[in-house]
């Protein structure tokens, strides 16, 4: 993460050159998951939240929770926008985020990361937020969303909502942003009737509260169906395959038969590896959506 710091180079008499770094250390809160947490999944043009309870749940946002629009937004419909879901979701969309200039995008995410932190702080809950290594685990493919997450710092946010949580004494945490997309679609998405981006949030908030994501027997007769689906011949009279199947699904769904049913056996940090399920079922959801 990116903090803000000084430097002062001095050159001695001798020759030598030092260097002065000034920074803050600021001892930051452990977070207590008593209450739950407050999860937030980070987009190109806002953030999207979730209310998660201590037992790993979306719980409905507290009573008298109010979400004004701030003071220099809200000039046009649309400007700042509160979309708020069932069960303890909240989408905060801000369009100009992903293309205003420079000057004026920090200024809004510093309006977010305001808004953000004061949902915490009246919630009483810590922030989770992933650490970004953003673009290699989305389910969003098409090249005008990939142009605009290019361009945009989401270092940037991660350390605004930082400081600002420092500042309102809000515990803070980072969790790993693996497979968060690819588990909240698969389990959670559309369970709840939210979009992925919500999902994803429970993800990151159940990762950080130690649960784990087991594979369901839901999960595991959809895939039996798409396997089905893709397998059907559209014309029994014609030979070949079902519409969409591919050699690279082929081989994803061979994979799944082996690791599905072992899955809920591995260590947290096999179930979130590079080579399980999660992989597999992204190339899956792609492929048939």
């Amino acid at each position: 993460m990116k903090l803000p710091y000084a430097v002062e180079l001095i050159r001695t008499l001798e020759g030598r050159c030092l260097v002065h770094l000034t920074f803050e250390v600021v001892r930051v809160q452990e977070p207590d998951f008593a209450k739950g947490c407050l999860a937030i999944d980070t987009n190109p043009d806002g953030v999207a939240l979730c209310n998660v309870s201590a037992s790993g749940q979306p719980e409905p946002w507290a009573e008298g929770l109010n979400i004004p629009s701030p003071g220099n937004l809200g000039k046009y419909e649309g400007e700042f926008q509160v979309i708020p879901y069932p069960n303890g979701f909240l989408y905060i969309r801000i369009p100009d985020l992903a293309h205003a200039s420079s000057f004026r995008r920090s200024y809004l995410i510093g309006v977010l990361a305001r808004v953000v932190v004061d949902i915490a702080f009246f919630s009483g809950k810590p922030i989770v937020l992933e650490n970004l290594n953003f673009g290699k685990d989305r389910l969003d493919t098409n090249k005008k969303f990939n142009r605009m997450a290019s361009n945009f710092p989401f270092a940037k946010m991660v350390g605004a909502m930082y400081r600002r949580a420092v500042k309102e004494g809000v515990p803070f945490k980072l969790v790993s942003p693996r497979h968060t997309s690819t588990i909240g679609y698969w389990k959670y998405m559309k369970r709840y009737t939210v979009p992925v981006h919500c999902a994803a949030a429970l993800v990151i908030g159940r990762r950080a509260m130690g649960f784990r994501e087991r594979v369901t027997i839901e999960l595991r007769q959809l895939v039996s169906q798409i396997k089905q689906n893709l397998t059907r011949k559209d014309n029994p009279d014609r030979p070949g395959e079902g519409k969409g199947m591919t050699r690279g699904v082929r081989a994803c769904l061979r994979r799944l038969e082996e690791r599905l049913p072992v899955h809920n056996g591995l260590a947290p940090c096999e179930q979130e590896a590079y080579n399980s399920v999660w992989p597999d079922l992204k190339l899956l959801a792609l492929s048939v959506r």
